[in-house]
């Protein structure tokens, strides 16, 4: 390991604005950072060389214009890569198999480098955006979660839905965008569901159902370690998603009842993540509701004085390290 300062490694795409902002405080600090987009930087004149002979790894990684000792990274911030694709040459199977090779060899190594602290690692972050396992974790912590079904049994969701007193919602198990009849992205929204809309279509696929929350507003809850971070979220107009338009939302930061920041806490150790974007519902008798956590989610597009905490939190921790 060298004696110059140990460097960062943000791993993710070159257009994650989220990562900027952290990116900058690490800089203002004279933190030493490398950026690293796997999927890319390897096919477009980088390499890589690891030696794995003993319980230590050691080799390097280097960038068109950046060098990697693997065995020196103090932290690894990994956010979102692009997807492996085929070296330019490569198509049909051969290309296929050299995906595998990068996504089991680079993202591997990448995945095992010694003495490092991970925010979060990818396998962990993997593991932690199931929504099933979510609900259990959760409840597992000590959460307040809302009854839930998944099924493929289009009479067990309609009787699900109508035994639900306050309405029920669905919401996809997955985030992906869903083509519409021109072929078109759409993004399916978290929406209310009636017994009778309900039709034999949900025997094609697992569908979540939910019972829905009578909730006052939101919540987004940034963890990072043992700070957290609640901001109340409130919607002009009707909106069950507050995703959908962020134009009419406003923000209020506010304290974390002590359950919900034990229960929080148990949460992340039980995952064995370092950060996480929690979603509550709060009722007006000020019951807080775990909705999911998403262990990558999005925060800088709040204003600059709930953003800019966060972002020193983040880069404390980067700073830090394993130490």
């Amino acid at each position: 390991m060298s004696k110059h300062p140990r460097p960062v490694l943000v791993v993710t795409n070159l257009m994650d604005e989220t990562t900027d902002v952290v990116i900058r405080v690490l800089n203002a600090r004279a933190v030493p950072v490398v950026r690293l987009d796997p999927g890319v930087d390897i096919q477009q004149g980088g390499s890589l060389a690891a030696t794995l002979g003993t319980s230590q790894m050691q080799g390097h990684i280097t960038t068109a214009t950046r060098r990697i000792e693997l065995d020196d990274v103090r932290a690894v911030y990994w956010r979102r890569p692009t997807l492996y694709s085929p070296p330019a040459g490569l198509e049909g199977p051969a290309g296929d198999w050299a995906v595998h090779q990068f996504r089991w060899g680079l993202g591997g190594v990448l995945a095992a480098l010694p003495h490092c602290l991970y925010l979060n690692h990818p396998w962990r972050n993997r593991e932690a955006e199931h929504k099933p396992a979510q609900l259990i974790a959760a409840a597992q912590a000590g959460l307040r979660t809302p009854q839930t079904l998944i099924t493929t049994d289009p009479q067990q969701a309609r009787e699900f839905v109508a035994a639900q007193r306050d309405g029920a919602i669905y919401k996809p198990l997955w985030t992906s965008p869903y083509p519409d009849q021109e072929g078109r992205a759409r993004t399916v929204w978290v929406t209310t569901v009636d017994p009778q809309e309900i039709t034999d279509a949900v025997s094609v696929c697992p569908h979540l159902f939910q019972a829905k929350v009578p909730k006052d507003f939101d919540v987004r809850l940034t963890a990072v370690g043992d700070r957290l971070f609640a901001v109340r979220i409130d919607i002009a107009g009707d909106h069950l998603d507050w995703r959908k338009d962020y134009a009419k939302l406003s923000y209020e930061v506010m304290p974390v009842p002590a359950d919900v920041s034990a229960g929080v806490r148990a949460y992340l150790n039980a995952y064995g993540l370092v950060y996480g974007a929690f979603d509550f519902a709060v009722t007006a008798e000020g019951q807080w509701t775990f909705i999911e956590c998403n262990p990558n989610g999005q925060w800088a597009w709040f204003p600059e004085e709930i953003r800019d905490p966060i972002a020193q939190a983040l880069a404390d921790q980067l700073q830090k390290g394993l130490s």
